[in-house]
């Protein structure tokens, strides 16, 4: 599976603009792709005025996430804020290649940042059956979590999309390695890029490691486009060859 991560730097609390330069970087990519990752919050920056920017699952974004998606024939993933229900979200989509979208609520909500204190956190785990990979996806302060993330479904794909700063880079490193490992699957990780107006600087380190922790790219800290292609049958070559999820432990979780 060919996969574009995108990372770049992102408008403060700005949806048309971001959706205008993003759409910039997606028009701009040539080749066949089956998968494109944006960062999380990719219309507005993590902010936490959801009232403001806010949009419904039948606003501007995810009509615009539609069509590129049907255009490109590709499908694209990203978090955005969501109300719904009088409640805010922040909401992973996937939007299929047909328009079709399954979506995933943050569930470990920041915080430190008192992301709690205006989202709504989710409760259900998303598993997304596409192109026969069965892909996990997951929202930044989630890396931290790893009973939530672990594969008891035999995904083959974990995806972290992230508002991931500077000052704690080294953990996201070392965590996106650690969950590939102990999954035995393939992860990504796409950061933002910039300053946001709380003074957050950060540098990307938007990367994929392969099922036994090996860099497939390395983390970048420049804006970009960065093409990866992911190949299941080695993996599975692996998995079947040293066997280590069967030795997982059995576990629930209680939400």
């Amino acid at each position: 599976m060919k996969t574009a991560l995108i990372q770049s730097e992102i408008i403060w609390e700005n949806p048309e603009a971001n959706r205008n330069y993003f759409e910039q970087k997606i028009n701009a990519i040539s080749e066949s792709i089956d998968l494109i990752v944006l960062p999380e919050m990719f219309t507005t920056g993590f902010t936490m005025n959801p009232e403001t920017v806010a949009e419904a699952m039948d606003g501007k974004t995810m009509g615009w996430l539609q069509s590129l998606a049907k255009a490109k024939k590709t499908a694209i993933i990203g978090s955005l804020i969501i109300a719904e229900n009088n409640n805010f979200y922040n909401r992973l989509v996937f939007v299929f290649p047909s328009g079709e979208i399954q979506f995933y609520d943050k569930r470990h909500l920041f915080t430190l940042a008192g992301e709690d204190k205006v989202y709504t956190s989710g409760t259900q785990k998303l598993i997304v059956d596409y192109l026969g990979w069965k892909i996990c996806p997951l929202v930044c302060y989630d890396l931290r979590f790893p009973v939530f993330a672990r594969n008891i479904e035999n995904y083959d794909l974990l995806l972290y999309v992230a508002n991931w700063p500077k000052p704690r880079i080294n953990a996201w490193d070392i965590l996106i390695k650690a969950r590939s490992v102990e999954n035995m699957c393939y992860t990504i990780g796409v950061n933002r890029n910039g300053v946001d107006n709380a003074n957050l600087e950060y540098v990307g380190h938007s990367q994929a490691v392969d099922f036994l922790g090996n860099y497939i790219l390395e983390p970048q800290e420049i804006d970009g486009v960065f093409i990866v292609e992911f190949d299941k049958e080695k993996m599975n070559n692996a998995r079947n060859k040293l066997g280590f999820l069967n030795d997982r432990d059995s576990f629930e979780i209680k939400i």
